[in-house]
């Protein structure tokens, strides 16, 4: 198992956030992490990453890395891409680029711009001035300068117009069939279900919910809560 997560507490204060949670996520698979705003999803992520101080067990690679300093995981290829994306608004494209390769060293910005055109055209550009979409993809393509085994994305469509979140999980999609393992958190959940081969959903702080994304999105619980759709 490439990530396995056992026990994983989060406490803000008195609140406990996350509440001993168990996920595993296996090598070249694709897993999502579904819930309403607030149930401790990106929480999760920033506790994986060692954003944020946790309790529990995170095992990456078969090494046990609960204790890691944040700046180690990169280099292990362990790489997530924030919720708000998390640019350096001052700095051009490019140069955003060359900040993500510096973790690993090496990162190919040609790879990218192949993956990306439109940041090719706006290489030169100060991040800062690019729309949303154009943003989300230039995180992403930094979080792939690192060349991750493991790639944590969270919530990569929010914000964005319909054509652009079209875009973005098609570049999802290609990231997967590279071999790139996948922890995705999403707000759209028939997307991320469709685009996943196992899901979560995480209510509260727990995990209610588990198992192949085909089922979840068949599960009525399911489609009320989170597909907008009657169960009865």
């Amino acid at each position: 198992m490439l990530l396995d997560v056992k026990s994983l507490e989060v406490h803000y204060g008195g609140i406990r956030a996350v509440k001993g949670i168990d996920l595993e996520v296996a090598e070249g698979e694709l897993v999502c992490l579904i819930g309403a705003n607030g149930a401790g999803k990106t929480t999760t992520l920033k506790a994986i990453c060692r954003l944020i101080p946790s309790s529990g067990t995170i095992a990456y690679n078969g090494a046990d890395v609960s204790r890691a300093r944040v700046h180690e995981l990169p280099r292990q290829g362990l790489v997530m891409v924030p919720e708000g994306r998390g640019i350096f608004p001052q700095l051009t494209v490019e140069e955003n680029l060359m900040m993500g390769a510096y973790a690993r060293g090496g990162g190919s910005a040609e790879k990218q711009y192949a993956t990306f055109p439109r940041l090719r055209e706006r290489r030169q550009q100060v991040a800062g001035t690019l729309s949303g979409g154009e943003q989300q993809m230039l995180a992403i393509a930094r979080a792939l300068m690192t060349e991750p085994r493991l790639l944590l994305l969270d919530e990569p469509s929010m914000g964005l117009a319909p054509m652009m979140v079209a875009r973005i999980f098609d570049v999802v999609r290609e990231i997967a069939a590279r071999g790139v393992t996948i922890l995705l958190v999403e707000q759209n959940a028939r997307l991320a279900l469709e685009l996943a081969h196992r899901g979560y959903v995480m209510e509260s702080g727990e995990i209610s919910l588990a198992g192949k994304a085909r089922e979840l999105l068949d599960n009525p619980k399911v489609r009320e809560a989170y597909l907008g759709e009657d169960a009865g």
